[in-house]
C-alpha cells in the first residue's frame, strides 16, 4: 500500500477517535453531569470523585487509566497502546475543555438526561470502537475479555459499569443510581449497535422447486444478484435448490411478493444482517439487463470459438 494511501487510512482513523471522543464529552457534559448521573468504568469512578471534591473529571480519567494503558501494551502490543493513549487523553481533555456545557441545563428531567446521554456516549464510544481504539478505562478490560471469551464489549462495559455503580449507590439517592443504569444501559445497546453498523440488511433463504424462475425475477426487479446453494431435503434425501440473497429492509416486502406468485408454499428465512459489503452495497452494480446482455454476449462468443475449433479439427 502506497505511503499516502497509509497515511490517509490513519488520518481517518483519529478523526474517527476525536469525533467519538467529542460525542462522548457531549453526552456527559450536556446530559449526565448535570443530573447528576454516573457512567460506570473509570470515568464514572472519575465522576463520583467529583461530585464529592469537585476534581476535574477529565484529570482524574487520565490518571486513572496510567495502569490500563500499560495493560494495553502488554495484551495488544504497541498500536493499540498508542490508539489507548490518544483515545485516553483526547477523551480526558475534550471532558475538561467542554465542562463549561454543565451550566447550559438542557433538560431538567433526568430520565431524559439519563437516556439522552447514554445516546450520545454510546455513539460516541461506537465510533472509536469502530477505529479499533478505546478511551481506556473498562474499554481495555472488555477488549481483553472479549479477545478470550468472545463477548460484546457492550454487554461486557454494562456489566461492570452496573457492578461500580450498585456498590456506589450508598453515597446517591435510589433515584440517581437508577437513571445511571438506564444511561449505562443505553451506551451499551448504542456502542453495540455502532460497532456492528447501523446500516443492517436482511439476508433470506429461499427453498422452492420454483427456485430457477424466482431468482431470475428477483434479479430483475429488485436488482440484487442471486446464489444457489445445493441442499438435499432430510426425510428423502431429494436435492433442492437453495436461493440465497441480501437485500436492503425495504425490499423485502417486494421479495416476499415476488416469492409467493411463484411458490405460495417457498420456504423462506429473513434474517438481520450487517456490514454488508460489495455490488450492489458498498460498489456500483450494473443493472440485470445490462450483465445479462454481457453475459449473452461472452456466451456466443464462446461458441463461436468452439465452433470455428471444431471446424479447423474437421
Amino acid at each position: 500500500m502506497p505511503a499516502q494511501a497509509v497515511f490517509r487510512k490513519h488520518l481517518q482513523r483519529y478523526v474517527l477517535i476525536l469525533l467519538g471522543c467529542f460525542c462522548a464529552c457531549l453526552g456527559f457534559n450536556l446530559f449526565l453531569i448535570p443530573a447528576h448521573l454516573l457512567t460506570g468504568g473509570l470515568s464514572g469512578v472519575a465522576l463520583i470523585v467529583y461530585y464529592l471534591t469537585g476534581l476535574p473529571v477529565g484529570m482524574q480519567n487520565l490518571v486513572y487509566n496510567l495502569p490500563i494503558i500499560y495493560l494495553a501494551y502488554r495484551v495488544f502490543g504497541r498500536l493499540y497502546a498508542g490508539d489507548t493513549i490518544v483515545g485516553t487523553i483526547a477523551l480526558s481533555l475534550l471532558l475538561d475543555a467542554t465542562h463549561f456545557l454543565v451550566d447550559w441545563q438542557v433538560v431538567a428531567d433526568p430520565m431524559l438526561c439519563g437516556i439522552f446521554g447514554g445516546v450520545l456516549a454510546g455513539i460516541g464510544f461506537g465510533l472509536v470502537f469502530r477505529a479499533n481504539a478505546n478511551t481506556g478505562g473498562l474499554d481495555v478490560v472488555a477488549a481483553v475479555v472479549k479477545k478470550y471469551y468472545a463477548l460484546d464489549v457492550g454487554t461486557v462495559v454494562f456489566i461492570l459499569n452496573f457492578v461500580i455503580v450498585m456498590s456506589s449507590v450508598f453515597l446517591f439517592t435510589l433515584q440517581e443510581a437508577l437513571f445511571s443504569i438506564v444511561g449505562i444501559y443505553v451506551t451499551a445497546e448504542l456502542t453495540n449497535r455502532v460497532i456492528a453498523g447501523l446500516n443492517r440488511e436482511k439476508s433470506i433463504l429461499i427453498i422452492s422447486p420454483a427456485a430457477r424462475v424466482i431468482s431470475r425475477e428477483l434479479m430483475q426487479e429488485i436488482g440484487h444478484g442471486t446464489t444457489f446453494i445445493d441442499g438435499r431435503g432430510g426425510f428423502a434425501g431429494e436435492r433442492k435448490d437453495i436461493l440465497f440473497m441480501v437485500v436492503r429492509l425495504t425490499q423485502v416486502s417486494r421479495v416476499k411478493t415476488i416469492v409467493n406468485h411463484f411458490d405460495p408454499q417457498a420456504f423462506m428465512i429473513v434474517s438481520d444482517t450487517s456490514e454488508v459489503s460489495g455490488k450492489g452495497f458498498t460498489l456500483a452494480c450494473e443493472s440485470y439487463e445490462s450483465a445479462l446482455q454481457k453475459w449473452q454476449e461472452e456466451q456466443a462468443q464462446a461458441q463461436a470459438r468452439e465452433t470455428a475449433g471444431n471446424a479447423l479439427k474437421s
